[in-house]
C-alpha cells in the first residue's frame, strides 16, 4: 500500500513540488501501521511514565517534600512529562536503525521519493507517541490527585510545547540511529544522553537544592527550561523566560541535528 502511494512517474529522479510532504505523510502512515500492529512498542510511552510517576511520588515524594506527597505531585508531574517525552524519542532511532539493517531503506531508494522523506515521515509519526505520553501522564496524574491550576488554553499550550520539543529532540535519536551499527547500541547511546539531561535538571528537585557546580549545568539544560515552562503553564508561575529558552533550544536542535541526521543517512544508505 505504501509503495502505491509513493509511486510517481517512472524515471523521475526529482520528486515533484510538494512531493516531500506527500511522501513523508505516506511513510508516516507506514510507521503508524507498524505501531498499531505491535502495540508493545508503546510501553515506553504508556507504562514507563506511570511507573516513574508512581515511584517518585509514593516512594520518594514523602522524603523529598517532607511528607507532602500531593504538593510534590504538583511539582513533579510537569517534569515527568518532559522527561517522558525525551525518553520516548529513543525508540525512533532504534526503529530507523532496525529498518536499515532489514533493507527497508534500500527499497525506499528504488522509489521516486525525496531522500529525506523516510526520516521526516518517521519523525512525524512520533507525534502519536508524544500525544500518548501527554494523555497518559496527565490522565494518571489526575487520578493520583494532580490538578491543573491554570486553564484549558495554557494546558493545550503546555501539551503543544511538549510535543514540539519531543519532535525536535527526536532528531538527536535519528542522528544516533544513523551512526551506530545496531538498534541496541542506539538505546545505550541515547540513555547516556537522556539520563544526565533528565536527572541533572529541575525535574525532581528545585535547582537551588543542588550543589553549586551542578547548578551551572542545570541552568543551561534544555530539559530544565522545558520543565519550567510546563510548570508555569500547568500549575502557574513564570513562563516567558523558560518558554523563550525552550523555543531557542528547539530551533537549535533542528538547525544542528537535522543536517547531521540527513548527512549520516546519506552515508549509511
Amino acid at each position: 500500500m505504501t509503495t502505491a502511494v509513493l509511486a510517481g512517474p517512472v524515471g523521475s529522479d526529482t520528486p515533484r513540488r510538494g512531493g516531500l510532504f506527500r511522501h513523508s505523510a505516506a511513510l508516516a502512515q507506514r510507521s503508524l501501521i507498524k505501531t498499531i500492529r505491535t502495540p508493545e512498542a508503546l510501553i515506553d510511552v504508556t507504562i514507563q511514565p506511570v511507573i516513574f510517576l508512581l515511584m517518585f511520588t509514593y516512594l520518594f515524594g514523602g522524603a523529598i517534600a517532607d511528607g507532602n506527597r500531593h504538593g510534590y505531585l504538583q511539582f513533579l508531574l510537569p517534569g515527568m512529562l518532559a522527561q517522558s517525552l525525551a525518553m520516548g524519542g529513543i525508540a525512533l532511532g532504534q526503529n530507523l536503525n532496525a529498518d536499515i539493517e532489514k533493507g527497508v531503506f534500500d527499497r525506499f531508494r528504488s522509489l521516486p521519493v525525496s531522500r529525506s522523506a523516510p526520516l521526516v515521515g518517521a519523525v512525524g509519526a512520533d507525534i502519536v507517541r508524544y500525544i500518548t505520553v501527554c494523555l497518559v501522564t496527565l490522565g494518571v496524574g489526575t487520578v493520583m490527585g494532580f490538578r491543573i491550576q491554570t486553564g484549558a488554553v495554557p494546558t493545550l499550550a503546555a501539551v503543544a510545547l511538549a510535543i514540539g520539543f519531543g519532535l525536535c529532540f527526536g532528531w538527536v535519536s535519528v542522528w544516533v540511529g544513523m551512526l551506530v551499527r545496531t538498534s541496541g547500541a542506539v538505546q545505550g547511546v541515547m540513555f547516556l544522553l537522556v539520563f544526565p539531561l533528565s536527572f541533572g535538571s529541575n525535574v525532581f528537585v528545585e535547582t537551588s537544592t543542588l550543589p553549586g557546580w551542578l547548578q551551572g549545568f542545570v541552568h543551561v539544560n534544555p530539559i530544565t527550561h522545558l520543565v519550567g515552562a510546563e510548570r508555569g503553564l500547568l500549575v502557574g508561575g513564570p513562563v516567558a523566560d523558560h518558554l523563550l529558552a525552550t523555543l531557542a533550544w528547539m530551533a537549535g536542535l533542528l538547525v544542528v541535528f537535522v543536517p547531521l541526521a540527513l548527512r549520516a543517512y546519506n552515508k549509511r544508505t
